[in-house]
């Protein structure tokens, strides 16, 4: 099983300079996350922590690659991820998030960044994710033209177009 306690950071026990922390995130990382989005993959993450006056900025900087699934093929895929986000951490009376700032309960004041670098990954991600062309399923591709809406036999181009369309084609020309 894999251990997610390195992911929690003591912000009481920083030294007043920048704290950097590296973290290589393997398939049993995302396994013990509960990604579901992600299937595994090979991301090398890195978290900055700078205090300031009252409030602790990190920057989270992620590179490498995850495994999704195609939505074309449905197979799975590696897709490049490269992202860097900052957030501002304050202690406060509970646990809390908003927006851009969270809030770390100052009696505990551990910060557990497991999950948040997961959503800084997932969000990296493209909302589209498929394979370059000719890499997909063939078996399936050879299925979704089988089915495929689109599809024409010449049926359609050699209907007779409605009169009451006719005259809003010559418009067009």
């Amino acid at each position: 099983m894999y251990d997610l306690t390195p992911f929690q950071i003591d912000l009481k026990g920083l030294k007043e300079s920048a704290t950097a922390l590296e973290y290589d995130l393997t398939d049993a990382y995302f396994e013990a996350i509960g990604a579901t989005e992600v299937s595994g993959g090979s991301v090398h993450t890195e978290v900055v922590i700078r205090p300031c006056a009252g409030f602790f900025e990190m920057v989270v900087r992620s590179e490498g690659h995850v495994r999704v699934t195609c939505d074309r093929c449905l197979d799975d895929m590696e897709q490049a991820v490269s992202a860097e986000n900052r957030v501002i951490v304050r202690f406060g009376v509970e646990t809390a998030e908003t927006d851009d700032v969270l809030m770390v309960d100052e009696s505990e004041g551990v910060l557990d960044v497991a999950w948040l670098i997961y959503e800084f990954i997932a969000l990296a991600i493209p909302v589209r994710h498929v394979h370059a062309p000719g890499e997909c399923n063939e078996a399936m591709m050879q299925a979704l033209e089988a089915h495929s809406a689109q599809k024409g036999d010449g049926e359609q181009a050699e209907k007779e177009i409605d009169s009451r369309w006719s005259a809003l084609l010559k418009l067009k020309e």
